[in-house]
């Protein structure tokens, strides 16, 4: 079995890969910023340097693994305080990643996922689910970044012979999850009215295991080689339709009010929320037709496994 680097590896998504790949048999070493979270049968790696700027002479004596899987990056975040929002996160997630993976190449590594985003192409689709070879818009800080991070990869595996994987999930969600998807699950729990009865548009999401399995087969596969991919569960519920599957899970049932949507976007645009009510009504599908196809990939669970069990573990800490 293979050897392999997870950056990020106490986070949301690298806890559910690390327990994916030491499952597979692999010997994952975990690279983080402070000590503590991985799962078992995880050698940790702690390299606090900003931006990775460490990680060249950090690194450890003896570690020469085949794949490095990057997670670690900055995260898109609603109210963002920093002076210049781009500028922070181009020193992470282009100027840190590239940092990584010269890193990694120096020391023996062939393959290169990058975790990107679906920010990085757009935060809404075309009337049909996004395709890897769509035109990138990117709107946000995040989203830039992301996209400049795939392109500067590009450019250096093309330079290096470095194999570089790109996968741009959708919304992750699962157990521990926070940011929207957390505060939604709040609202259902509490029985909170929600104006979203009226809303008929679909989004795409990855049941972080899903997420974790793709990944662990685009670090190990060799069809996997210089391809970029969107991974979803493939059942795209209306926004709607998920509070309703939640509270299903919940046992709350969702207290869901018919608002025209011309009417949440008039408030989008009052209270100057514009773009996260845009997440709430507007449509982002992703077709994950490309990695089905070309890995025969095919996710583990549907997305009411997921929800099932992303509704345990919150009912759980209730």
């Amino acid at each position: 079995m293979s050897q392999i680097l997870v950056t990020g590896a106490n986070g949301f998504v690298g806890r559910a890969l690390c327990r994916a790949l030491v499952d597979g048999g692999h010997a994952v070493t975990g690279l983080v910023r402070q000590a503590g979270g991985c799962p078992d049968g995880v050698h940790e790696w702690v390299s606090a340097g900003k931006d990775f700027e460490d990680v060249k002479t950090d690194w450890p004596r003896g570690l020469r693994p085949e794949s490095v899987v990057h997670l670690a990056a900055r995260v898109h975040v609603l109210n963002d305080d920093a002076v210049d929002p781009d500028a922070a996160f181009h020193a992470t997630n282009v100027d840190g990643t590239l940092r990584i993976a010269e890193a990694a190449l120096h020391n023996g590594v062939r393959r290169f996922v990058f975790v990107s985003s679906i920010k990085a192409l757009a935060e809404g689709d075309l009337g049909r689910p996004l395709r890897e070879d769509d035109l990138p818009a990117p709107q946000d800080a995040y989203g830039r970044s992301k996209y400049a991070a795939e392109q500067a990869l590009l450019r250096f595996g093309e330079e290096t012979g470095l194999d570089i994987v790109i996968v741009r999930p959708p919304l992750v969600y699962g157990p521990d999850v926070r940011a929207n998807f957390l505060r939604l699950m709040d609202a259902v729990w509490k029985r909170m009215p929600l104006p979203l009865g009226s809303v008929r548009a679909r989004r795409s999401l990855v049941y972080v295991d899903n997420l974790a399995d793709a990944l662990a087969r685009c670090a190990t596969d060799p069809r996997a080689a210089r391809q970029c991919f969107h991974v979803a569960d493939g059942d795209d519920p209306t926004v709607a339709g998920l509070a309703r599957s939640l509270g299903r899970h919940l046992e709350r049932p969702a207290r869901l009010v018919p608002v025209p949507t011309s009417w949440l976007r008039l408030a989008g645009r009052l209270t100057h929320r514009l773009p996260q009510v845009e997440r709430l009504v507007g449509s982002l599908q992703v077709d994950s037709g490309r990695i089905r196809s070309v890995l025969g990939w095919q996710p583990p669970y549907s997305t009411e496994d997921g929800l099932a069990a992303t509704a345990r573990w919150y009912r759980s800490t209730r």
